[in-house]
């Protein structure tokens, strides 16, 4: 079984590492002192799992999380702080270790991904749902691999997501960069901000300015940018149901029209 590490702290990295050497059918692959170099050794190294940190500066755990690659390795989140620990991640996630946690406590934890690896891989919307609930409020950013550097995109920069073979392109105002993801994985992680519009896309509810009805129930998605997004008749209910039940927008940010 093979584990990253992942967290900021010199001591918890060492202080876990020595409590793996008592393990002997874990093999520690590497340590990350941050989301970006994680996302990095992720990338060439294929840990079978993370040991991962919450707490984090510039990119969180829970970002990082929601930026791996599908299909993403497993994660065991390690961290201090208790509010996280909610009954939806028990059920849909490998486990959650809580600071200080013994011996005893990561042997369960190990146990429970060697579990989890001996089965067939979630499926990625589940997984995913589970994340978006565990965060308990929205992520702020993704981390993207380009041309052997990572990036740091801000969600609110995203104005609509499409999907292009096994990547998830992300439409901003500085560029398209490219998310190894599933779209339908992606936008549970990103949440109800926002919504399938096609089976290729979806969209920010906060950026469509219209929608313009066309022949057979299809319709057209025209955003505050410019931009015109494709919206098939088996999204457009959601999609006009999700723009009706936004709250009343504030000056400056004229609701929707359809």
């Amino acid at each position: 079984m093979r584990l990253l590490i992942v967290d900021d702290e010199r001591p918890a990295r060492d202080r876990l590492r020595r409590m793996l050497a008592l393990h002997p059918e874990v093999e520690l692959v590497g340590e990350a002192r941050d989301a970006v170099e994680a996302l990095e050794l992720v990338a060439r190294l294929a840990p079978d799992a993370l040991l991962l940190d919450i707490q984090m500066p510039e990119v969180s755990g829970l970002e990082l999380a929601a930026s791996l690659p599908a299909p993403a390795p497993l994660v065991v989140f390690v961290t201090a702080y208790d509010q996280y620990a909610i009954p939806a991640f028990d059920a849909n996630a490998v486990d959650y270790l809580l600071k200080p946690y013994d011996q005893e406590r990561l042997r369960r934890a190990l146990q429970r991904l060697r579990g989890r690896l001996a089965l067939p891989p979630a499926p990625p919307a589940a997984a995913a749902a589970a994340l978006a609930a565990l965060a308990g409020q929205p992520l702020r950013q993704l981390l993207v691999s380009e041309r052997g550097a990572t990036r740091v995109v801000p969600v609110d920069d995203i104005s609509w997501l499409e999907s292009a073979d096994n990547y998830v392109v992300l439409h901003t105002a500085s560029g398209r960069p490219l998310l190894r993801q599933t779209l339908a994985g992606l936008v549970e992680r990103l949440g109800e901000r926002f919504v399938r519009c096609h089976r290729r896309a979806a969209v920010r509810l906060d950026r469509i300015a219209s929608v313009q009805p066309l022949d057979k129930g299809d319709a057209e998605l025209l955003l505050r940018d410019g931009a015109r997004v494709p919206c098939s008749r088996q999204y457009r209910a959601d999609v006009i149901a999700r723009l009706q039940a936004r709250p009343p927008a504030g000056p400056g940010n004229e609701g929707a029209s359809g």
